[in-house]
Order: C-alpha cells, then structure tokens, then sequence
C-alpha cells in the first residue's frame, strides 16, 4: 500500500509539476496568500447553507456563558472571511487571529453585516504564538476548519487552554483524516503533498481528535459529520466542545 500510495504521489507530482516548482522557488506562497481569502469566502457561503442547523446548535452553546454583563469574550482562530459571524448570540466581543492579513477587509464586511457583535481587534499572527492575547481572558475559543492547516494541533491547544479563562469553552468544527485502511485515506495520502499548497497548508490526514483527546481539558465532548463537499478530498468533520 505505501508503495502504491509513493508512485501515485509521484504521478501526481509530475502532473502538478508547476506547481511544486512555485513552491520551491517561494513564489507560490505570496499568491496563494492573495488568492485564499476569495476562494474560501465563496466556499464558506455555500458551507454555511449546509451546515446552518449544526452550527446554530454548536454557537447556540454560547449563550449559557453570558454574565450580568450581558457580554461574551470571544477569539476565532483562524476567522478566515467571518463566515461564523452570523452564528454568534448578540453581545460576544470579538477578538479575530489570523496569520494572513489578506482576510482583514472580508471581516470588515462582515462586521458591518453583523451589528449585534462587537469586534474588538484583528490580530496578525498564528495560532501557535498568541502572545498577543493575555492568559484568561477569553469566555470563548472558537476554532472551525483550522487545526489542519497549522504547524502543530498540539501548541495551538495549549495556547487555546492559556487564553481561555477556567470553565471556558473550546468550540471547534475540523475535518479529519478518513479511517486508516480504506481507499479514501489512502487517496488522501497521495493528495495531500499537493493539496497543502492549493489549500494554503492544509493537511487532509490528520487525525485532531487524538490531539483534542490528550489535551487534558476538564471535559471533552464531539460528535462526527459527513463531509459537506463530496467532491472536495477533505475527510468527515468533527464537531465539538472542550471546557477548560
């Protein structure tokens, strides 16, 4: 199997052979950099269509966090154009992060589309160094489609654990890996070499709910779904919550 999974890779290579050159020459990464935001605020639209009842019962969870204040702190990491924005219960101050800089004016949109929340800031960076962001000082993580494309699931988590104050929520909705052994896993292997550079880093073989497992949160809760684009590569979603 792995043998096939390498010359299927390998074919794949030459046929994308442009591409890989891009990357190697560092001119790939600055396009696609540019490029991202639009290709994902089309797919984030027709995403949300799809999803709107599951993620009205993932959000709606943030209610039960609202104080006397009647205000929620909230971080999206990685927020992308702001698809979830319509989602989130009126009176959440929110605390975008993402390390391309390119998605800022499609938040700004969606902000002013939004006027039941509050947008705090835009911060610049990844999700692995959120030095910006002070220890306890979130009610909310949110993370939807993200832990596949950053460096290490692992840091981000416990970044996520550092911000959160204690009984915060982790909300997060991810795709994962297909089932080790079937054909859809072993199309995913000989995919993903070239899919993180189409896809801005994404993996399609992580396995995140191990990593969401071992984080040692007080409790863990998720869920499976199937994916929403049967014609895109990407595996089942899970869906969740952690408590710090």
């Amino acid at each position: 199997m792995d043998a096939l999974v390498c010359l299927l890779q390998l074919l794949l290579l030459l046929l994308t052979l442009p591409l890989h050159l891009m990357a190697l020459l560092g001119c790939w990464q600055p396009l696609c950099k540019a490029y991202f935001p639009y290709l994902m605020a089309v797919l984030t639209a027709k995403g949300n269509r799809k999803m709107e009842r599951k993620k009205q019962e993932l959000f709606g969870q943030i209610n039960r966090l609202t104080g006397a204040s009647g205000k929620v702190a909230l971080l999206e990491l990685g927020c992308g154009t702001g698809a979830n924005f319509q989602f989130y219960p009126a009176g959440c101050r929110i605390t975008c992060l993402d390390p391309n800089p390119h998605f800022e004016k499609f938040l700004t949109k969606s902000m002013a589309e939004n006027r039941h929340l509050q947008y705090e800031q835009f911060v610049v960076a990844s999700g692995e160094d959120m030095r910006q962001v002070a220890d306890s000082s979130m009610d909310v993580v949110v993370s939807t489609l993200v832990l596949c494309s950053v460096q290490s699931p692992k840091r981000v988590l416990q970044e996520v654990k550092r911000v959160l104050r204690p009984g915060g929520l982790f909300l997060f909705w991810e795709h994962v890996a297909e089932p080790r052994g079937s054909w859809a896993f072993l199309w995913q292997q000989v995919l993903e070499p070239t899919w993180k550079h189409i896809g801005d880093g994404c993996c399609l073989t992580r396995e995140t709910w191990k990593d969401l497992e071992s984080a040692q949160f007080s409790h863990l809760q998720m869920e499976q779904q199937p994916p929403p684009f049967k014609w895109l590569p990407v595996g089942p979603h899970i869906m969740g919550k952690a408590v710090k």
